[in-house]
């Protein structure tokens, strides 16, 4: 008896200690954005005195509306697009036969295991040739082709796991392959596919090294390289802000997780356990 009520007590221990772990950045962050002043010597857990000016200086001292609105235009194109590719990608590796097919996977398999910024001199090369620097497009179809890997085999999982015989059936009542896919394969994909669209949401907000790279100019900025501009220097370090904008920032990042909370994990172990 005394194990069990051992274990239990472990296990509760171990839950409050991560808890903790995760929850205090989080309220110091929230806290420090209502904090008066600019820098860390300011800055305390619990405000001296609640202020709402960082939120009101973050838009009328910075580009941050712009940067905002960048982020949020790249995430919302970046997750229809990279949807679309895996989607399509993944229904013809599990629903069709073809030379080539076994090596195809392997090699997104490969792929998968290196970071796409080990690729960043040869993308940012192409990218002066195809005069896409400085433009927002040129981040989504980056994003958009580094989803393909990993994502890809996952849905894949998910994919194999729906009766060959449903498609088999729509071809007997004389349905397309493609209508098929679009009408059978993508509704019953419903949880795979928000997993992968909010996933692919989230990639802007969090990049910084790409965006850093392919765009210019203080409007073009995303959120993530707005944000540490505030604080990367000592002179211009500017903290209440930043975590003004950090709060900003976690909002729809939030609230997509609360909406779609189900469908992320009912998409995530079904697509890692079918075969």
């Amino acid at each position: 008896m005394w194990k069990k009520r051992l274990k239990i007590f472990l296990i509760n221990a171990e839950q409050i200690l991560v808890s903790i772990l995760v929850l205090v950045p989080v309220v110091w962050i929230i806290m420090s954005s209502f904090n008066k002043g600019k820098n860390l010597s300011t800055a305390s857990f619990i405000p001296k005195e609640f202020t709402l000016s960082n939120y009101v200086d973050l838009f009328t001292e910075n580009e941050f509306g712009h940067w905002f609105v960048n982020s949020l235009s790249i995430a919302t194109l970046n997750a229809f697009v990279s949807v679309a590719l895996i989607l399509l990608t993944a229904w013809v590796l599990s629903r069709f036969k073809f030379k080539g097919k076994k090596t195809g996977l392997l090699t997104l398999l490969v792929l998968s295991m290196f970071p796409s910024f080990l690729s960043m001199t040869a993308v940012y090369t192409l990218f002066v040739v195809l005069e896409l620097v400085n433009k927002p497009i040129a981040l989504v179809i980056l994003y958009a082709a580094g989803a393909i890997p990993y994502n890809v085999w996952l849905v894949k999982g998910y994919i194999d796991g729906i009766p060959s015989s449903l498609d088999e059936a729509a071809y007997i009542d004389g349905s397309s392959k493609f209508n098929t896919f679009r009408k059978i394969i993508v509704p019953i994909s419903k949880p795979i596919i928000v997993y992968c669209a909010v996933s692919q949401f989230m990639m802007p907000w969090m990049d910084y090294i790409v965006p850093n790279l392919v765009l210019s100019g203080n409007k073009n900025k995303t959120v993530a390289v707005g944000l540490y501009s505030m604080i990367s220097t000592d002179q211009d370090a500017n903290f209440t802000q930043f975590a003004a904008g950090a709060v900003v920032v976690a909002i729809p990042i939030t609230i997509m997780y609360l909406i779609f909370q189900k469908f992320l994990v009912q998409g995530i172990v079904a697509g890692a356990s079918k075969e």
